[in-house]
């Protein structure tokens, strides 16, 4: 298992920090691409992403045979995009539900951790690819009234970066 850089893992953690859903993208057996909303409960110090989900869920079935997904997460209120990439895995592990258990998940899992049908999604992080617009929104469309003007596109709209873990 390779090493990760912890400084890595955790500006991927403070991105995601404040956004509550993603959108989880997986490939069905038609490889086509579908995708639902989920919490991200945990980011763990070795490049993991933790999920909730049910193993009835039609899509956890394709896991199995197409472990490459996708997670993205937007805040535009802070002009964050993040896009994260991974192999997903379909986990039954109480012990492991029981430590990221919280009483929010109850809405989605009445019985609790007793819930025959809980399981976890561990997406093992391959690179995080995130836009993060720091620039005022007047600024923004300042430069964007510019572009539609002259044509040229716009510039220091914000900074881009790849982590690949």
């Amino acid at each position: 298992m390779p090493l990760y850089s912890q400084e890595q893992i955790n500006a991927i953690a403070a991105k995601v920090k404040h956004v509550r859903f993603g959108m989880f993208t997986t490939i069905d057996d038609d490889h086509g691409l579908t995708s639902r909303p989920l919490t991200v409960q945990q980011i763990d110090g070795e490049g993991n992403m933790w999920f909730f989900t049910s193993d009835e869920a039609d899509f956890t079935h394709a896991l199995a045979s197409h472990p490459d997904v996708n997670v993205s997460f937007s805040n535009p209120h802070e002009h964050l995009y993040l896009s994260v990439t991974g192999q997903a895995y379909l986990v039954r592990d109480r012990a492991k539900a029981r430590e990221l258990w919280n009483p929010l998940v109850r809405a989605w899992y009445p019985r609790g951790l007793d819930e025959p049908h809980l399981a976890l999604i561990r997406v093992r992080i391959q690179t995080a690819e995130y836009w993060d617009a720091s620039t005022s929104k007047m600024k923004q469309l300042v430069q964007l009234a510019r572009t539609a003007v002259t044509g040229r596109a716009p510039v220091a709209m914000g900074k881009h970066t790849t982590i690949c873990l």
